[in-house]
């Protein structure tokens, strides 16, 4: 059943200012999911959610996606992402080389103790 203003029965029409305040809320919660603001409220968990994703200028039933003004600001974000992994791989291939290394030395110096203390133990026994 519809009423007369178009908004089915049952649902509850809150101020613009509320929704607006509930939104700041959750915002200002670093922490808070919508679950719990929403709960602190006395307001659907989805209701919410779409006030959210309104605010942010997405549809309220569309998945998480990033904002337009977010995405023009994600270019340097993704550049300094794509600089910090390209940085990783160095430090790992650094990492394998050393390792590789630290093997090769400790096999070397472990013949060279077993071949020296050989060659004592046979100075001694003559």
């Amino acid at each position: 059943m519809v009423q007369e203003d178009g908004v089915p029965v049952g649902m509850k029409q809150y101020p613009a200012e509320f929704e607006a305040d509930a939104v700041a809320l959750y915002r200002s919660r670093p922490g808070a999911t919508i679950k719990s603001v929403a709960g602190d409220l006395g307001v659907n968990t989805g209701t919410l959610r779409n006030w959210v994703r309104a605010a942010d200028g997405r549809r309220p039933g569309s998945h998480s996606t990033q904002p337009a003004a977010s995405q023009a600001g994600g270019d340097d974000v993704q550049a300094e992402l794509d600089a910090a992994r390209n940085r990783i791989r160095e430090l790992e291939k650094e990492r394998d080389i050393l390792c590789k290394a630290a093997r090769y030395f400790a096999t070397e110096t472990r013949w060279r103790t077993a071949a020296s203390s050989l060659k004592t133990t046979s100075a001694v026994t003559a």
